[in-house]
């Protein structure tokens, strides 16, 4: 007698779709890479959004993460390294277009979504998450664009919202790679209300069932709780004296000069990020203050995430250090912001991708 064989066992679905009660909930279902995107799961959802607009039986959409770690890390930046230094770097348009898309159709979607931020939300989480009609985070939440750790700059829409935070909070958490928790993703704009995780199955419940009050944003607020104060908030004298400065070496050199003990620990976090990826993503928050509307503001990151994977070197070497090597150990070039030049700057927004984002 043979060996026996066993059938293989089917692969879990990537997102999982189901409706009730007229609630449609997408659920992002690769818990062990806390569901993280590939441009599959980006089909998906755009596929399952496409399907629910004219549905009748749904009448709000709820985003959310499997497991207990988060709702998304971020996009598949090792599929990213692969494309870069398989020599295809070009085709990593695909994965942007698609994933662009995404974001602007979340934020124009004309029934609600409802976006549970619980736990880790970074990235390309952000641009699910943040552009949505309501946006809730927990206890748990942990959310950040820390794509400079990288040598990149952050997109998905995130300069838009990094644009639109107070004061100077915007440049400090897109060039530091800061984590928010819940209160200060409030303060800063990335988030709307704060509901305890233990209670977001009740929420979910009565979302279903429609109990009074009749909208969304009330049926959010029977469970919303007042987070503790914000750190952001707090350090706002500082960050906005160091972050208004004109470039990332005054940046560096006013934070240094600050009494506060926070102050000096960010400058040597900054010590460790990409010089370029830092003063691109100063120079696409200001410009993204200007911006007229989120696709314009796409549109303006695609230019210099493809300028990036097509023409610099420090995303290969930031992806090498943090994911595929994981020596933490990134050789940037050029080494020190005082060497990156405003041509350089100037040069990656002038940059034309080969695919137009949009159509």
């Amino acid at each position: 007698m043979g060996p026996v064989t066993q059938s293989p066992t089917p692969a879990e679905p990537t997102v999982i779709a189901r409706s009730e009660g007229g609630l449609g909930r997408i659920t992002l279902n690769r818990p062990r890479a806390i569901n993280a995107l590939d441009t599959d799961m980006i089909v998906q959802i755009a596929q399952i959004l496409d399907r629910w607009q004219d549905d009748p039986d749904v009448g709000l959409v709820v985003l959310d993460g499997a497991g207990d770690r988060g709702l998304c890390a971020g996009g598949d930046v090792r599929s990213l390294y692969d494309q870069i230094t398989g020599g295809h770097a070009a085709d990593t348009s695909v994965f942007f277009r698609a994933e662009y898309a995404l974001n602007a159709r979340i934020a124009e979607y004309p029934k609600t979504i409802i976006a549970l931020a619980d736990g880790i939300t970074m990235g390309g989480g952000i641009g699910l998450a943040g552009h949505a009609a309501i946006r809730v985070v927990t206890e748990r939440s942990k959310l950040a664009m820390p794509e400079t750790r990288i040598g990149f700059t952050p997109d998905v829409g995130g300069t838009w919202l990094l644009g639109r935070a107070p004061g100077r909070v915007g440049e400090y958490l897109g060039l530091t790679g800061a984590t928010m928790d819940a209160a200060d993703a409030i303060y800063a704009g990335f988030a709307d209300h704060f509901v305890p995780a233990d209670r977001l199955d009740h929420l979910r419940e009565a979302l279903a069932t429609r109990a009074d009050p009749p909208t969304p944003t009330g049926i959010v607020l029977l469970f919303d709780e007042t987070p503790k104060p914000s750190r952001l908030e707090a350090a706002r004298p500082w960050i906005d004296d160091a972050f208004s400065a004109d470039t990332v070496p005054e940046i560096v050199a006013r934070l240094r000069a600050r009494p506060e003990p926070e102050a000096s620990a960010v400058a040597d976090t900054m010590a460790e990020l990409s010089p370029t990826g830092m003063a691109v993503t100063l120079e696409a928050v200001r410009r993204a203050r200007t911006l007229p509307d989120l696709r314009t503001d796409l549109a303006q990151e695609y230019g210099l995430v493809m300028w990036f994977g097509m023409t610099q070197p420090d995303l290969v070497e930031g992806i090498r250090a943090q994911l595929v090597d994981k020596d933490r150990d990134p050789h940037w070039k050029p080494a020190s912001p005082d060497e990156v030049t405003a041509a350089t700057v100037a040069d990656a927004f002038a940059h034309t991708p080969p695919v137009p984002l949009w159509d």
